[in-house]
This record gives C-alpha cells, structure tokens and sequence, in this order.
C-alpha cells in the first residue's frame, strides 16, 4: 500500500453518519471495542465504538477487517483515540456503521487526554501524520479532560454475588492479572469484591479417590508472588482467554467493564467464557460503579464478620462448633497467602468432597485405628485441602460413635440427600456452610511454601 495523502478534512462523527455510501475521515475516542474474531471469509475482523464531542450519547461503530490479527488496531485502552481515513458510511440492520476496509483505509492509535504524544502506538503502514490530525488530536484531548466515560447504566450489569449459570450479562470488574495457565492455554484473573454464589456439587463422592475434584481450574496452583497480590476476599473468576484475544492488551490492575460475558459451572466452579460479541471498556477508578463495588469491598475488611461468605449471612447453620470463637473470621485465600507457619484460623467454609468417603475407612485399619480423613473446603476466594486426624477426629467426630450415627454427621456436613435414612450419593449436593478451625504447618523445613498443609483442629460436628 502506498503512503496516504495528508488528510484535508477530518468529519466530525456527527457528520459522518449522514455521510452514508461515501468515504469519510474522521478521528474520535474509543468507548468500547470487541475481541478480534475470525471473519466468515479469510480475514479477522473487530469492531470498535467511537465518540466526540458532536456525537456522545451513542456512539459510532467502526467495522475492522484485515488479514492478521497483528493488523487489527489492538486497543490498549478506552478513551485512547483512533484516526481513521478512508471509512465506508453505510446502513445494516438499521443501523449506521462504519466498515474499515484493508485495501484503502488507514488507521492510527493514539493515547487518550493523560498524553501530549502525537506519535501512534500502533499505525498502518502507510500511514503518515499530518498537521490537521496534530490538531483534531489537541481539541480531543482538551475536551476529554473535561468528560469522564463511565460503565454507562446498562440493566445488564451483574456483581459476581449475582450472576447465574448461562446467562450473559456485563461485568464491572478488576483485571487481576492474565496468564498462560498451560501450553497456548490462557486465563483472565476478575475480581469485583462480591462473593460468586456457591454452586452444587455433582461430582460423585465414590470417585474422590480416583479422580479428585480440581482446587482450581488452572493446572497448578498460581505462584506464590502472583498470588499474594490477590485480594483475600471476594471471589477471583477464572475466565477462559483464545490465543486471538490474548492479543488484546489486558492491564492488569485495571477496572474494566466487560460487555456480554457468560460464567458456566465447571467442577462446581464458576468459569467465564469470552464471546465474540464480548467488548470491553476500561475504566476510571472515579466511576461510579467503580467507586460502589471499591466500597463493597472496603467495608468488608474491618470487622470480624464480614469476611464470612455473603451467602452465609447473618450466620451459618449449628452443624460445628469451634473452640476459637474469638478468632476473627478469615477467607481460605488469607489462609494460602498468610506468610506464617503456623497459623491458625476460623473460617466459614462448605466441604465439597471427602476421602475416604465410605465411613467404615474413616479410621486406618491396623495399629491404633486412628482418623485420617482429607476434606477438600471451599469458600468464595478458594479451595484447598484439609486433614481430620487422630485426636483432631475424636474431637471432631466426639469420639467414635456407631457407623449409622457417622453416616448421618458425613451426609450433613456434604450434604448428602437422604430419606427415611436411604442415601441418594448420585443427586447433586448442597453442602451446608459450617465453621471450622484450621491450622497451617509444613512437611519441609526447606520448602515450607509448596509443602504448606492444612488440618481442621479444635472443631465438633454436632449434627
């Protein structure tokens, strides 16, 4: 493509869309743009949302279309600015759009009103700056220091404390980090300081030993830097990332308002899905939703009790009692970042799996007969292991009563559908919300981090 001719007339938005079937010039603010998608054809497509001070209230949709997605303009951030030249105005499903077409239009991606660059973060390659852009780019700027974008009013928009398996709605949420879980395997970290809603459990509790329910999604637990930073309450969604939109210049740290994101339940864990209908926008931490689930969050962090689960409110139901009733509640994600070894905690938490499950193993079979029993727990923030052994399990289970008596306390502490005492283990589980009080300790005085463990102590089953 040959260099473009400096530009003589960029259109205002408002003008444009009246331009319809001519080619126009125009320069305006990024509010939202979508993840690079394949066409039906052979090239990549996005779109990108644009405004100025002629045209606020909508927005002008821009249609990219190119043969790589290195060609699309990858956004780094909403209310950058984008100069495009040579668009096609047309009218589709009543609608006015504009189309970027590869063989003649031009793009340029500048930063929004905190910069005083004129040089382009990404540009066509036949793109060459000219004193009109210089000063369209100013008057934009000078305007956007007066404007603030916002996550908008949009019914759709959910805290994480609402969301439900299927349904797509936007998300207003912090962009924790994005990383390459497994090989060309990619995953957005969200967190919007509200707890998700707890989930049924339906895997069988008969194949916990063969094939244990995961402690996360990703492969392996996340590195000990990378977890620390996380907040330790509020739920962190895992949302699955292709290799396309891992393109996008996600910042971590960042509020974002995710458009058309839909969660789905997997291992009894909220999982996210991108769409190629899902656009972003990033935003101000001066927003006002921004603002509300900032406070959420900061409300929550003084007291003793607000860090138990929302869904556990105003308390838990009487199946345990604990000894440490003094302790201030902690999330499992204090308990996996806490720098000290040993450490004690209370916590609200469900347990979701068990092994053995079968109550007559709950003991070992030979020499003192002592309880060994892993417990996988769960919260809003994580999931992690748990031992019951020895004198924890006299305590825990008081003593050693009949096997029927046993049975009874392990289905209500799972929440093992039962009737007229026939257990139902294949219908799905709601396991209750119960206290318990855990004790970190290490197996390796030379690794204490990986080889960190974690037993239920000083509680009692009283189901």
């Amino acid at each position: 493509m040959q260099e473009r001719e400096e530009v003589s007339v960029y259109f205002s938005i408002n003008d444009a869309v009246s331009a319809l079937r001519q080619k126009v010039s125009l320069i305006g603010v990024i509010t939202e743009y979508t993840l690079p998608e394949m066409s039906r054809g052979t090239d990549w497509f996005c779109s990108l949302k644009l405004m100025d001070a002629s045209y606020q209230d909508h927005g002008l949709v821009i249609n990219v279309f190119a043969e790589s997605v290195d060609k699309l303009p990858l956004v780094r951030s909403a209310g950058d600015i984008v100069c495009f030249t040579s668009i096609t105005i047309n009218f589709h499903h009543e609608k006015v759009i504009a189309v970027f077409k590869k063989s003649i239009s031009t793009f340029a991606l500048f930063e929004g009103k905190s910069s005083k660059s004129f040089i382009p973060y990404q540009a066509s390659s036949s793109y060459n700056l000219g004193k009109l852009d210089i000063e369209v780019l100013t008057s934009l700027r000078t305007w956007l220091l007066n404007y603030q974008l916002d996550s908008g009013t949009s019914e759709s928009i959910l805290p994480l404390e609402k969301i439900r398996d299927g349904k797509c709605f936007d998300l207003v949420c912090k962009i924790l980090t994005v990383r390459e879980v497994s090989k060309d395997n990619w995953m957005l970290f969200l967190w919007d300081g509200t707890d998700a809603p707890p989930l049924s459990c339906r895997t069988k509790l008969n194949l916990e030993l063969e094939n244990p329910l995961p402690l996360q999604l990703e492969a392996s637990l996340l590195p000990r830097d990378v977890l620390c930073e996380f907040p330790t309450v509020g739920t962190v969604l895992r949302v699955i990332v292709d290799q396309a939109s891992e393109k996008l210049v996600f910042q971590p740290w960042r509020w974002v308002k995710i458009i058309d994101l839909v969660c789905e339940e997997r291992f009894g864990l909220w999982c996210g899905h991108l769409k190629p209908s899902t656009r972003v926008r990033i935003l101000s931490d001066e927003d006002i939703t921004v603002i509300d689930r900032q406070r959420i969050y900061a409300d929550r962090l003084p007291t003793k009790w607000d860090r138990m689960p929302s869904s556990a409110l105003p308390w838990p139901p009487q199946i345990t009692e604990t000894d440490l009733g003094h302790l201030p509640f902690a999330t499992l994600m204090d308990a996996l970042t806490c720098s000290e070894v040993p450490t004690k905690f209370q916590c609200v938490v469900r347990v979701v799996a068990i092994c053995p499950w079968q109550v007559e193993n709950f003991r070992s079979p030979t020499g003192t007969c002592v309880y060994r029993i892993r417990l996988t727990l769960e919260d809003p923030t994580a999931r992690i292991h748990a031992i019951i052994y020895a004198e924890d399990g006299e305590k825990f289970f008081n003593g050693y009563p009949p096997m029927d008596v046993l049975m009874s306390k392990r289905n209500a502490l799972l929440g093992v559908a039962a009737e007229d005492g026939v257990e139902d283990l294949d219908a799905p589980r709601n396991p209750p919300w119960v206290q318990l009080c855990l004790k970190s300790y290490f197996v390796d005085d030379n690794d204490p981090w990986s080889s960190r463990k974690y037993r239920v102590f000083d509680t009692r089953l009283v189901a």
